[in-house]
């Protein structure tokens, strides 16, 4: 089969990167990658928001299956347009990607099949939103209602630090006119479950737990994620069957029913509260940066499993049984304004696998051209092994312009 991969970032990298194992592939493409991933595949220079590009492209070479990574190409409609074409595609239509793309549409969802997740209220005006915030106090949490690169929440541990995000979000448009959807503030342990989802079938992969603040115990700004392990020891394995019967199965049902069935990854962001498992929020595709610590974990042909689930056959995900651990090394600054082109040294003498987020290879070395520039995974027979192992190599590389957290992995070990 010839296989094209759509996206630049380290998600990206990983979805090439195994996909390249099966014995199905025979050639892998990805659009438009970045330089990391050009070192191993053949990258196309597409963005991925051009819909036609990418669909007569695909129908030129003869692409037998596309896999969609980020979220805006899906928002857009890119799955559409190529099913359409007649090109098999793992990724869902515009219409069922609103689970991710509008935080309203997710929750409402929940409320009318009963899933589990946090009180909640929408607003579009900032008065409004005030007079709700008065009455329930802090902490309480602030989702933008819209894409937002996983910089769109607010976790505020007290009325001012709420009103600042209703002002960025509301008066501001911080990130683009829209609503907030205000939230239950709920506390225990969060992780991610990926399951591949076609209609009602719903096959869960494993576990992974991300951390999305900037700095050591879980302080600083939102990012889309500086780290991630898999599996996850704190969260037992009836939980996780709890969460893909009583949350991931009856979810997919649902959109069935509302007329938007899902075929890709139904991605569950969950938090294990005194009352349970309870969904924080969906994505509508692979996580980033989970996706890079659970596919390693997958022994069985990814591929296959694929093409079994569009095909709504049965299949059967086989898993090693070590733990992966992966650190970000992120642009200092980021999430906010950080500086590009600045030298990275040592990335060469690393043996470990290795994620390209956002670099460029000129004048002959490696340099960075993101917010998160890198991702560097440990493998060991526990988590205590595999963080040790990813430490080591991430000690390794030496660069000024990059910070990472010293603690990824620290509520399971």
């Amino acid at each position: 089969m010839k296989i094209l991969v759509i996206g630049r970032g380290g998600r990206e990298h990983a979805i090439a990167w195994k996909v390249a194992q099966s014995k199905l592939a025979e050639k892998v493409f990805v659009a438009p990658g970045n330089a990391g991933i050009a070192k191993s595949f053949e990258t196309v220079d597409l963005d991925e928001k051009n819909i036609d590009g990418i669909v007569d492209w695909s129908k030129d070479q003869h692409i037998d299956l596309v896999i969609i990574g980020p979220e805006a190409a899906l928002q857009i409609g890119l799955a559409d347009a190529l099913t359409e074409a007649g090109i098999r595609v793992f990724g869902p239509s515009k219409a069922a990607t609103q689970i991710e793309s509008s935080k309203e549409f997710a929750k409402e969802l929940m409320r009318k099949y009963n899933i589990a997740t946090a009180a909640f209220a929408t607003f579009d005006n900032y008065e409004a939103a005030k007079k709700y915030l008065d009455v329930k106090g802090a902490p309480i949490v602030i989702k933008y209602d819209g894409l937002a690169a996983g910089k769109g929440v607010v976790v505020a541990m007290t009325a001012e630090e709420a009103d600042a995000a209703l002002r960025d979000m509301l008066l501001d448009a911080k990130f683009g006119q829209g609503k907030v959807v205000m939230e239950e503030f709920l506390q225990g342990p969060e992780f991610s479950l990926l399951t591949l989802v076609n209609g009602k079938q719903v096959v869960p992969l494993v576990i992974a737990q991300d951390h999305k603040r900037a700095f050591d115990g879980d302080k600083g700004p939102n990012t889309g994620g500086m780290g991630a392990y898999s599996p996850v020891p704190i969260i037992k394995q009836e939980i996780i069957n709890e969460a893909v019967e009583k949350i991931m199965k009856p979810v997919a049902a649902a959109m069935v029913a509302e007329g938007c069935s899902f075929c890709g990854v139904l991605y569950g962001g969950l938090m294990l509260t005194k009352d349970g498992p309870k969904v924080i929020e969906f994505n509508a595709r692979f996580g980033d940066p989970e996706t890079e610590v659970v596919l390693p974990k997958i022994k069985s042909d990814l591929v296959q499993n694929i093409l079994d689930v569009l095909d709504n056959k049965e299949t059967q995900v086989e898993f090693y049984d070590d733990t992966f651990l992966g650190v970000v090394l992120a642009s200092k600054g980021y999430p906010e304004k950080y500086a590009k082109g600045i030298k990275i040294n040592g990335l060469d003498s690393i043996e470990n696998l290795v994620f390209h987020m956002g670099t460029t290879f000129k004048d002959n070395c490696w340099q960075t051209a993101g917010g998160r520039v890198l991702f560097v995974i440990g493998q060991g027979k526990d988590i205590h092994e595999a963080r040790e192992n990813a430490y080591e190599a991430v000690k390794k590389i030496d660069c000024e312009g990059l910070f990472y957290r010293n603690d990824i992995g620290f509520q399971s070990c």
